[in-house]
């Protein structure tokens, strides 16, 4: 992953030998709203103050990007949205033409990244989605690369665990949705290296392997207290019981609720059997499933995993916003 910043597009910073119509301070500078053509083709369109541009505007450069945004002292500073000529653009904050805090990137290949920035990088907490599989880190970022904690998140499950120089190690674990989590680490191995060639230009190749430990039970979320109704319980007056009617709603009056045992001396009604409402003229009672009734299945027995874990995706290489060789975007200064 790449990000291409603006100062692969530098605005014009010379001696302005362009076109300038607009407003002027005492002393002739551009100072106010204007509009500045410059010799190489870039335009700019906003604010000036004592000659440099000074607050929100407009550059666009002849390579097709283009800045919207503040600016301080002819620098990007403040809150902007540059748009590359791949069609990649970030939106944020910047400091000194550079991308630094808050800021949002949208690559050519479809990721996204949305998180902290400092010096043009990805640093500090964010999160970056990748397109093509779907996948989605959150975590912890230092100089452009995945370091420290953070969560790569898949369609069924996820890692929890540590990162080192943007890939995974250390102590982690594999949360499932069935429930279960596996409790493992990841151990750097480094790969054969091809004895011919040069060693001067061999790269350690290191892959991350999964040892994998063990596997928790699963776990069932209890509900919550009130959820729960207590059978036999006395429902307060003007509530509704187990069934949404009002308590004592369908009880005759002089009657026991449900459910009380009977006082002494008297026979407890005996339950009528399916038979007999049967033979009394009755339906039998239906052997059918409750509608939108399901059967419980089985959970399957989670096996614990052993040697690598699901390959994460490797990451997909960023817009390549490099612009074509000799497209120097500069910026207009005060005319001479």
């Amino acid at each position: 992953m790449s990000d291409i910043g603006s100062d692969e597009f530098e605005e014009e910073q010379g001696p302005y030998l362009g076109e300038y119509e607009g407003e002027r301070n005492e002393r002739d500078e551009r100072h106010g709203y204007g509009k500045a053509t410059l010799p190489n083709g870039d335009t700019y369109e906003g604010l000036y103050e004592n000659g440099k541009r000074n607050g929100q505007g407009t550059y666009r450069f002849k390579n097709g990007a283009r800045y919207i945004g503040e600016y301080t002292k002819n620098k990007k500073h403040g809150q902007g949205l540059f748009i590359y000529p791949d069609g990649s653009k970030y939106e944020g904050s910047w400091v000194d033409d550079q991308r630094c805090g808050s800021g949002k990137y949208y690559y050519v290949n479809g990721d996204v990244y949305d998180g902290e920035w400092q010096n043009h990088v990805r640093n500090g907490q964010g999160m970056y989605f990748y397109a093509e599989t779907g996948t989605k880190y959150v975590g912890t970022w230092k100089e452009g690369r995945r370091e420290g904690a953070g969560e790569l998140i898949h369609a069924n499950h996820k890692y929890v665990g540590s990162f080192k120089e943007d890939r995974m190690e250390g102590k982690g674990k594999y949360v499932f949705d069935i429930g279960c989590q596996q409790h493992g680490e990841y151990i750097p191995v480094e790969q054969p290296h091809d004895d011919k060639a040069d060693e001067e230009e061999q790269a350690t190749v290191v892959i991350p392997k999964w040892k994998a430990g063990k596997v928790s039970e699963i776990t069932v979320d209890e509900p919550e207290p009130e959820e729960v109704a207590a059978v036999g319980s006395p429902i307060p007056e003007g509530e509704e019981g187990p069934a949404g009617s009002p308590a004592g709603e369908e009880a005759q009056e002089g009657e026991p609720p449900a459910g009380t045992p009977p006082a002494e001396g008297e026979q407890a009604e005996k339950p009528t059997t399916p038979a007999e409402e049967q033979a009394e003229g009755g339906e039998p009672p239906s052997q059918e499933p409750a509608e939108g009734g399901e059967q419980e299945q089985p959970v399957a027995e989670v096996e614990e995993t052993q040697g690598e874990a699901p390959a994460e995706d490797a990451p997909v290489e960023e817009g390549g916003e490099v612009p074509p060789a000799g497209d120097v975007d500069t910026g207009d200064q005060e005319e001479s």
